[in-house]
């Protein structure tokens, strides 16, 4: 499965714990212009907040999700 997918699907279904492994630990998040820095600090925002959809760009280190980018 394409990763923007996984993601897609564990926000979905607030699977915090698949998420958790998605996501690289030093993650850049980046959604109606401001960025959120950190995998703990994302999935906080995340939690409290669900995202708003895909992303326009986004970045793979390491086989994770590094930066995501929702908006322009």
């Amino acid at each position: 499965m394409d990763p923007v997918d996984e993601v897609v699907a564990a926000l979905r279904g607030r699977d915090w714990e698949r998420l958790k492994i998605l996501l690289h630990p030093y993650l850049h998040w980046t959604e109606d212009g401001v960025t959120t820095r950190g995998r703990t600090k994302v999935l906080a925002r995340l939690a409290d907040a669900p995202s708003s959809g895909r992303p326009v760009s986004y970045e793979l280190r390491d086989g994770q999700i590094y930066r995501w980018t929702v908006g322009s």
